[in-house]
This record gives structure tokens, C-alpha cells and sequence, in this order.
């Protein structure tokens, strides 16, 4: 172990800031405390109050409102004398029949498939780190659900059902359903968890419980944060 390493305190952490470069020391945060760089005051560290039950929380919810939303009728219909009910899965499968079948599958990756992945991924990394030793695997499947976050567009699906609901307005008789209400519960829950969740918390947990933090280069410049 070299001088260098066994004066480090346990849990300090070398950054570079964002704004100027700087090499410096981010000790341990409390909850809910942020370090700035000494030289710009660029945000440098920060630590959520609840970066864990919170969130987790919150996906949960949004697991069974995403359910709801699936099983539960979009909207009703009543036009001379008949009446018609749909959901989302049901209306991209009536778009495969219809021989649409490029839209009815961009609608279901979008609206069900990508919204599924993003808040089981999400669930399965929020209840491994809470392990001491966190898993190899929390790190890809955290990648995986960043990616499935971008493709979940449920406010643009949101949107495009409000126009037509103007639009078929005029023709018939509408009676919004438990799933509007779901998909728009669930159009502000994804904006919560990503508010809520602290990946820098979670990407930490995991190199300490995997990788033996290197050395400082000689010769790097260092600096201490300001908390």
C-alpha cells in the first residue's frame, strides 16, 4: 500500500470537476448535502435524502399503475346505440390486424414493452444493492434500464390520445377510462424516479463492493471540495 493510499481517508473520492478539471477529494456526504468545486463552484457531489427506499417506492407504484393502465379500458365509446371499449395492448393488436403492423409495434415497444423493462430493471437494482455485497450484474442491468427510459414515451402517447379523444368527440359520445387515469399518473411517476434516484449512489456501492480503489497519480493536481 503506498503513503499516498494509507493517508487517503476511507470513502474520500477523486473527481474531476465538470466545469474547470479539477482534480479533488469529495469526502462522504450526509444525505441531502452537496459538494462544489473549490476553484468554479460547479456541482461536483451530491447525495440524495432517501436514495433508496424513496425510489423504490416509487417504482413499485408505478408497477401497478402500468398494470392498471395495460388492463384497464382507455377510453369508452358510445355512438348510435353501440359501444366500444379499448385498451393499449388491445389497440395495437386491432393496428396488427388491421394490417399496421409497423405502428402497432412501435406502439407496444414504446407504451408497454420499453415502460415494463425500464420499471422491472429499476426494481431489480433498487432491492440488489441494498445487499452488502452488491451483485456483478447491477451495473448492466442499470445500463439496460437507462436505455429502456429513453423509449418509454408515454406522455407522447398521453398527447396523441387527448387529440383523438377531441377528434372522435365530435362523432360520438367519450367516456375516459381507469387507464387514462393510470397513463397519466404514470406520465408523472417515471419524472419522480428519475428525480428521486441517485445512479452516482448506486454506481459507488458497487465499485467499492468490486474494485480496490488505485492510487493517486504523482504529479495529478488536488484540490478539497467545499460541502
Amino acid at each position: 500500500m503506498s503513503e499516498d493510499r494509507a493517508l487517503r481517508p476511507t470513502g474520500v473520492e477523486v473527481v474531476a470537476c465538470h466545469g474547470c478539471d479539477l482534480l479533488q477529494r469529495v469526502p462522504p456526504l450526509a444525505p441531502g448535502d452537496r459538494a462544489r468545486c473549490s476553484r468554479c463552484g460547479a456541482l461536483v457531489g451530491a447525495r440524495s435524502r432517501d436514495p433508496l427506499e424513496l425510489p423504490l417506492a416509487l417504482v413499485v407504484a408505478a408497477l401497478i399503475v402500468l398494470a392498471v393502465a395495460n388492463l384497464a379500458p382507455l377510453m369508452e365509446l358510445s355512438a348510435v346505440g353501440r359501444h366500444a371499449s379499448t385498451t393499449i395492448v388491445g389497440g395495437a393488436r386491432q393496428m396488427w390486424l388491421d394490417g399496421q403492423r409497423i405502428t402497432a409495434s412501435i406502439v407496444a415497444f414504446c407504451a408497454v414493452v420499453a415502460p415494463a423493462s425500464y420499471l422491472v430493471c429499476m426494481l431489480a437494482v433498487l432491492l440488489a444493492v441494498r445487499r452488502s455485497m452488491v451483485p456483478a450484474w447491477v451495473g448492466g442491468v442499470l445500463r439496460l434500464a437507462k436505455s429502456m427510459q429513453a423509449w418509454a414515451m408515454l406522455e407522447v402517447m398521453l398527447l396523441g390520445i387527448l387529440v383523438a379523444l377531441i377528434k372522435i368527440a365530435e362523432l360520438a359520445k367519450v367516456h375516459p377510462g381507469m387507464g387514462m387515469l393510470a397513463v397519466g399518473c404514470l406520465v408523472v411517476l417515471f419524472p419522480a424516479i428519475a428525480v428521486t434516484f441517485d445512479a452516482d449512489d448506486v454506481w459507488r456501492r458497487i465499485a467499492w463492493a468490486h474494485v480496490d480503489p488505485a492510487p493517486d497519480d504523482h504529479g495529478a493536481r488536488r484540490g478539497e471540495a467545499t460541502a
